[in-house]
């Protein structure tokens, strides 16, 4: 689930700088790092009221999904059919492994994609805070039943690259604000496979064939349990699909997934 990156955001480690202050100082102190850094919008910097925030025209261009959507892919439908618990046709002629998908956004929209990517390449990671945060809302139901959350891993190398696993960091805040525990090492990417940027619905699957594992050590904190897999993007579900059956084969009750944001067209 990966698409081609951005470059490093120039004010990454200034705000890097700012998040971490905060975080350490009191009431007064946050007051005076609100002066020096007035709060700005999260994707184009825009003045605006409060930290972690987005100005009025970033915000009108995100497309929040909400009810009515496709109670296993989590897709909105164009018009309330007042049918509770309905399915697409998608999800019929395609229903993935996992129970339920549950996303904060579309992520075809420019506001949404530009928040990914500089979690994800641009070294701003005091972004999974906001983003963890509409994703508890979002998923406030998934999460209301689960027993653990697992984010979905990178292999040893690509972490090593990109120095941290955006999935995690968003598993985290998701954990802190609902209570339940985040788990990094219940899952692990056992196969550096190809971004799959390119590649078609079939070719996604195959190249996440053997992709993870359950260890050893952690098949008794699986095993039994209603576990939310988190993510940053789904885009065709292969990743997810391949993560979701290998909790199941290790034990695990049920299995849903939670995403800042989804594709909903054609993957």
């Amino acid at each position: 689930m990966t698409h081609a990156p951005s470059a490093i955001d120039p004010a990454a480690p200034l705000l890097r700088a700012w998040a971490h202050a905060r975080q350490r100082g009191g009431a007064l102190a946050n007051a005076a790092l609100d002066v020096i850094f007035p709060p700005a919008c999260l994707v184009c910097r825009m003045a605006v009221a409060a930290h972690g925030a987005l100005c009025p025209a970033c915000w009108r261009g995100i497309g929040f999904i909400e009810k009515p959507y496709c109670e296993r892919l989590g897709t909105p439908f164009p018009y309330d059919l007042g049918v509770p618990g309905l399915q697409s046709p998608e999800a019929i002629a395609n229903p993935p492994v996992y129970h339920r998908a549950r996303a904060v956004a579309r992520f075809e929209d420019g506001p949404v994609r530009d928040l990914i990517h500089r979690l994800k390449y641009g070294d701003r990671m005091e972004l999974a805070k906001p983003l963890g945060r509409w994703m508890a809302r979002a998923g406030a139901e998934l999460l209301a039943e689960a027993d653990l959350l697992v984010p979905v891993p990178l292999h040893r190398r690509r972490l090593a690259w990109r120095r941290f696993n955006q999935a995690n960091a968003l598993a985290q805040v998701v954990a802190q604000l609902s209570g339940k525990k985040a788990d990094p090492f219940a899952l692990v990417r056992v196969k550096p496979t190809r971004p799959q940027v390119g590649l078609s619905r079939t070719q996604r699957a195959e190249n996440m064939q053997g992709a993870f594992a359950v260890p050893e050590a952690a098949t008794a904190a699986v095993l039994g349990r209603k576990v939310v897999l988190i993510d940053d993007v789904l885009t065709s579900g292969a990743t997810l699909n391949a993560a979701a059956r290998v909790l199941l084969r290790a034990g695990a009750a049920h299995v849903d997934v939670l995403v800042f944001a989804r594709v909903v067209g054609a993957a």
